[in-house]
């Protein structure tokens, strides 16, 4: 069963034939909302609103563990992360969908690990590659299959927010070798990893980063709702393409 996480733009997956929702408790507290699970393009999926379904959950605040935890619990057996993003490099121009290959982890104070201390011994996991080869190959696929561009690898940026970024900032994340930047990668991919559950995200680019292109002198809110109005319509058309096929 695959798992959906939706982020900003996607608090309900409205292709999503509802089955049934389903309040979960894990150890490490209540994940961001009830898992909704049926079915899509005739597969099952379990789909979870990151910041809950009123979108109230700030990325710092967001309870990783539990969402994670839950849909482990859930029995899913792969994640699909739906993010929006900003994109620093000129090509990640607003509206490109990308499938990043990549991290690099610039937030802090976040509850990072199941492996807090104990009676368990810690885990150390190998995150040379943080996202999941196969799955981010059935992503690609799938949006050749739905007929929607998609660009192949790239590495994501994970910020602290809520606040975006000044463009120092973006100068020191591209001198980095950042070509994306968003607030909820981490820890969330490093999670799934810890319990061997293959994760992948569809990176959606909603503006160009603080300091470049038509984000020169400032974001502009506006245009970034009609952006993700638009793309998330071919986000549903790669997720259902990707049911589909599997």
């Amino acid at each position: 069963m695959l798992a959906i996480i939706g982020g900003s733009g996607l608090t309900q997956l409205s292709t999503l034939e509802v089955v049934r929702r389903e309040v979960c408790r894990t150890p490490y507290g209540e994940p961001s909302g009830a898992l909704t699970f049926g079915t899509l393009a005739g597969k099952p999926v379990v789909f979870l609103a990151r910041h809950g379904y009123g979108h109230t959950i700030p990325p710092h605040l967001v309870n990783y563990r539990a969402n994670i935890w839950a849909l482990h619990q859930a029995r899913a057996t792969a994640v699909v992360s739906v993010a929006s993003v900003g994109g620093i490099r000129a090509d990640f121009a607003p509206g490109t969908l990308a499938v990043p290959d990549q991290i690099i982890d610039y937030t802090w104070g976040r509850k990072n690990t199941f492996f807090d201390g104990g009676e368990a011994p810690v885990r150390h996991i190998d995150f040379t590659h943080p996202y999941d080869e196969k799955l981010r190959r059935s992503l690609l696929a799938a949006a050749t299959d739905a007929g929607e561009p998609i660009f192949d690898g790239g590495v994501y940026a994970s910020m602290q927010g809520p606040r975006l970024e000044t463009a120092a900032e973006i100068n020191r994340l591209e001198r980095d070798g950042a070509d994306l930047v968003g607030m909820t990668g981490m820890p969330e991919a490093a999670l799934a990893r810890e319990l061997d559950l293959p994760y992948a995200a569809l990176n959606v680019v909603v503006n160009y980063a603080a300091g470049r292109s038509s984000s020169e002198h400032g974001i502009h809110f506006d245009s970034i709702e009609l952006v993700l109005q638009e793309a998330m319509l071919r986000v549903r058309r790669v997720l259902e393409a990707l049911c589909r096929a599997g």
